[in-house]
């Protein structure tokens, strides 16, 4: 039977009477006791975090990738923001993480890089900032982490599954024989970068593998308008690469042993660019998943999904070459 209970009508600094619990504890001691348990509305959850700035990974899309905690921490937060430039959601799977943990505003570039309107309002409100995969894996979201603690916001992070790790096992090529990561990016103004194929071409001499994520942003300004690469953009920018890089070899320098490994490197994959083969990995992570093993000049051609990455497989290993083989266009 249930105690009798006076409770005093809450004043407006109060809790709500609607938002309270009532839980029975029997001590070691066999003493019956009751306590009262408040709930303060603020989050979408009904109840307040402290406040502070909490870096939320989301995983690479739909609600069903992100973890538990991910999904209550998002839901408690006071406000919502969805880093929106270095990786994107569907706005399907974004409505109904939005159903699910409460209103959410999308953030661009300057506002993340520069966040002084982001952590004024963390330090008197818990702040969640939702972003694609894990938060961590781009240096933008750590130089935030430390603004935060020179401006004296408190920063947590929940970590997400991140494209790197996922699509290195969903592959089936060693994870020990990647080699250093890039971006292969839109010709912005004309301006054809060389530096992503370089990066290729050194990992391949040493016998590593290369995942290459694809450009969103057309402009390179990261304030809207992102235009995910599509397969064929990436053949297109690897060949404007390669060609380049081919006229421009002599103007590489030639001052260590590294920058002459860095030209053979370079002479030999501008050579054998035509053979060059890839793994197109598509909407990893989500239920459209697709991953396809094919020639540079097939990768022009390929239209399946919505957001890319390509890794460019190294000499594969016999056991790596039979995983690849999965992949193969029939």
């Amino acid at each position: 039977m249930l105690p009798k209970l006076w409770i005093p009508q809450p004043c407006a600094s109060q809790p709500s009477l609607a938002n309270f619990s009532l839980q029975r504890e029997v001590s070691l001691l066999g003493t019956l006791k009751w306590r009262i348990v408040f709930a303060m509305p603020r989050g979408a959850s009904g109840l307040s975090m402290a406040a502070g700035l909490v870096l939320i990974g989301i995983g690479p899309g739909g609600i069903g990738g992100m973890t538990s905690d991910a999904i209550s921490a998002a839901k408690d937060a006071d406000y919502r923001r969805y880093e929106a430039y270095t990786a994107l959601w569907s706005q399907e799977d974004l409505e109904s993480l939005e159903g699910e943990i409460g209103e959410i505003r999308k953030v661009m570039r300057p506002e993340v890089e520069a966040p002084v309107e982001l952590l004024a309002l963390a330090k008197t409100h818990s702040v969640a900032l939702l972003v694609v995969g894990d938060p961590l894996q781009a240096t933008t979201h750590v130089d935030l982490q430390l603004q935060a603690l020179e401006a004296g916001v408190q920063c947590t992070v929940i970590h997400g599954v991140a494209i790197t790790g996922l699509v290195t096992g969903a592959v089936g090529l060693s994870n020990y024989r990647f080699g250093r990561q890039t971006t292969l990016t839109y010709p912005y103004g004309g301006w054809i970068a060389t530096s992503p194929l370089e990066v290729i071409a050194v990992n391949r001499i040493q016998g590593l593998h290369t995942l290459a994520l694809l450009d969103l942003d057309p402009t390179g300004e990261g304030v809207g308008g992102q235009k995910p690469m599509q397969p064929k953009d990436a053949a297109d920018a690897m060949e404007r690469m390669a060609l380049k890089l081919s006229e421009t070899l002599g103007e590489l320098p030639k001052d260590s042993n590294f920058d002459l490994m860095k030209i053979e490197a370079c002479n030999k994959i501008t050579k054998d660019f035509a053979e060059l083969m890839v793994v197109l990995c598509s909407d990893m992570g989500t239920p459209e998943q697709s991953i396809t093993y094919l020639s540079i000049e097939e990768l022009a051609n390929a239209e399946n999904g919505r957001l890319h990455c390509i890794i460019i497989p190294s000499e594969p290993s016999d056991v790596e070459l039979s995983a690849l083989s999965r992949w193969s266009k029939k």
